[in-house]
């Protein structure tokens, strides 16, 4: 009998997803401490933990990609209220040596007039930074188009950035249209739509594909990207909330285990994800066993997962992640 989404399971357990190591011209050639990963030829600048191409780790479906996951059991992955069956969130842990280029992500409007399913909005949760550490997430007020465009062919794009400061802890918001760029010395966790749509406008002399007519028609003036400010609740804190995606911190306590990760005002079960930022843990159910969550780890819990406790085995930072799906326009 093949293989459907049918008959696989009525309840689908939670998994770990095998991270994808992905080089980049800005990246290190040494991951450590944060991953035991060394580059053999380019330098490794992100590592994905969600995309389609990754592999399953655990469970029954271990070997196959995620991508192939959502295609089987669109259902059991995502419940009763997603628009698609396809994978949502791209969730990334950013690791920069060099500044990343100047660039701009387009909306699902402008994604589509080209022919992608969607767009991108971002979010970056700054699981470490050096003193100084800086981003930039939009531009200055009253910096017009011309003066953008003049940056990019003298070289001094830069001064039109609105640069943050960044922190341990800090949320930045980056909505699609903002124009942005990553600088050196903090390790970013990036959740953001399932796109890997970027437009470069400037890239520092590297010699790499830029974007420039595409970036201009895709980037705004005035956008709302910035830092969030982080919503404390009883039993979790909001980092950020927003059309596409919620990340939260959930405190689980060494001496028992948190049972319950569904908000009261969630009214059906949908996917998470589950990432360490620091630490490690344990799902455990009568259902399933037990998945171990390593550090900087990711499991994926699919909508249809049976009920489990997640346990702190040492020193875990626990993020959830969830998507969200914008309102229907007419």
């Amino acid at each position: 009998m093949p293989v459907t989404e049918r008959n696989v399971f009525a309840a689908m357990a939670p998994f770990r997803v095998e991270p994808r190591f992905v080089g980049r011209v800005w990246g290190w050639k040494d991951l450590h401490p944060w991953y035991d990963r060394t580059a053999k030829d380019e330098p490794i600048g992100e590592v994905w933990l969600t995309g389609d191409d990754c592999a399953v780790a655990t469970g029954p479906h271990a070997g196959k990609t995620l991508g192939e996951i959502f295609a089987e059991m669109p259902r059991a992955m995502l419940g009763e209220n997603a628009p698609s069956g396809d994978s949502p969130l791209l969730i990334k842990v950013i690791l920069a040596r060099e500044k990343l280029s100047v660039q701009v992500h387009p909306d699902d409007r402008l994604a589509r007039k080209y022919g992608e399913p969607r767009g991108k909005t971002e979010c970056w949760y700054v699981l470490a930074a050096e003193a100084g550490a800086q981003v930039a997430a939009g531009l200055k007020a009253g910096v017009t188009m011309d003066a953008v465009k003049a940056g990019i062919e003298g070289g001094t794009l830069e001064e039109s950035l609105k640069m943050l400061p960044v922190h341990a802890g800090d949320m930045i918001y980056v909505d699609a249209g903002t124009v942005h760029a990553i600088w050196p010395g903090s390790v970013l966790l990036e959740t953001q739509q399932n796109c890997d749509l970027t437009y470069r406008m400037y890239d520092y002399g590297r010699g790499r594909e830029l974007h420039i007519e595409k970036s201009l028609e895709a980037a705004r003036l005035k956008t709302k990207a910035g830092k969030v400010m982080a919503k404390v609740l009883e039993d979790r804190t909001v980092l950020v909330e927003g059309e596409y995606f919620c990340v939260e911190r959930i405190p689980v306590e060494v001496s028992r285990s948190s049972t319950s990760l569904r908000r009261e005002d969630e009214s059906k079960a949908g996917l998470a994800y589950l990432f360490a930022a620091e630490g490690t843990g344990r799902l455990a159910s009568a259902g399933f066993g037990t998945v171990e969550l390593p550090a900087r780890g990711i499991v994926a819990v699919p909508a249809s997962s049976p009920v489990f406790a997640i346990q702190d085995t040492g020193g875990l930072d626990l993020i959830r992640i969830t998507p969200r799906w914008p309102e229907k326009t007419e």
